[in-house]
């Protein structure tokens, strides 16, 4: 069973949360604002928060920028009344892994969070599977049926970020701030050479694809087998 943390100081949605939980086999944990939430994350384990922003005492912006400084990488989930595009960059910015905006709905909510566990799971194990393609972040090795490929670190962890969020577009500049140092001086078109690079190795996979977001970036997609 995991346990989630949800924080927010409208006690009527934390009881909405904990319930909606409950019944869909988490443990939820609730906490009325970031400083009792960094309080209860010191005596129990936690594997993922649903966060809101506005509150007293410390606000979940607070929260999260002090949560991610101590090195801690729980998934969190923010759902707030704040929907301006200045809210989410900043949480994104400060380290969420995904924004709603309040009301929810409840199964989108429990949709979100099971993917977000399951990327969670990925991350910790280092490795992920589509199809009969697994990849293992250790060796930097892609396996596809009776063929193992090693790749270019770059390479590598290119593909596994698209692949991790399948659908998910990436600008250019989203991977080079992840893959390059900040102060690289590779152009922003080295990304295109690695995604062409990629391609023309996994152009006969019949598992995934690397496509082309005009005027955005770039996003993979799972294929679906008959």
């Amino acid at each position: 069973m995991f346990n989630i943390l949800v924080v927010d100081d409208h006690a009527h949605i934390r009881r909405l949360y904990e319930v909606t939980l409950e019944q869909n086999g988490y443990k939820p944990y609730t906490a009325c604002n970031g400083r009792e939430a960094l309080q209860l994350l010191e005596t129990t384990h936690i594997d993922l928060i649903v966060l809101d922003v506005m509150m007293p005492e410390m606000d979940g912006y607070t929260f999260l920028r002090t949560l991610r400084d101590s090195g801690s990488e729980i998934p969190v989930l923010i759902i707030t009344a704040r929907d301006g595009a200045e809210d989410v960059r900043k949480a994104f910015t400060l380290g969420t892994d995904d924004f709603m905006v309040k009301p929810v709905d409840e199964i989108e909510m429990l949709l979100r969070i099971k993917a977000l566990m399951r990327r969670a799971k990925i991350s910790e194990e280092k490795k992920l599977t589509i199809g009969d393609t697994m990849l293992e972040y250790d060796s930097l090795s892609v396996t596809s049926g009776n063929e193992v490929l090693t790749l270019p670190k770059k390479e590598f962890q290119i593909l596994f970020k698209l692949l991790s969020f399948p659908g998910k577009t990436f600008t250019r500049a989203n991977i080079m701030d992840e893959f390059w140092e900040m102060d690289s001086d590779s152009e922003i078109r080295t990304v295109d050479v690695h995604i062409n690079r990629l391609r023309e190795r996994f152009r006969e996979n019949t598992d995934f694809e690397i496509v082309t977001v005009r005027g955005l970036g770039y996003k993979a997609i799972h294929k679906k087998k008959n």
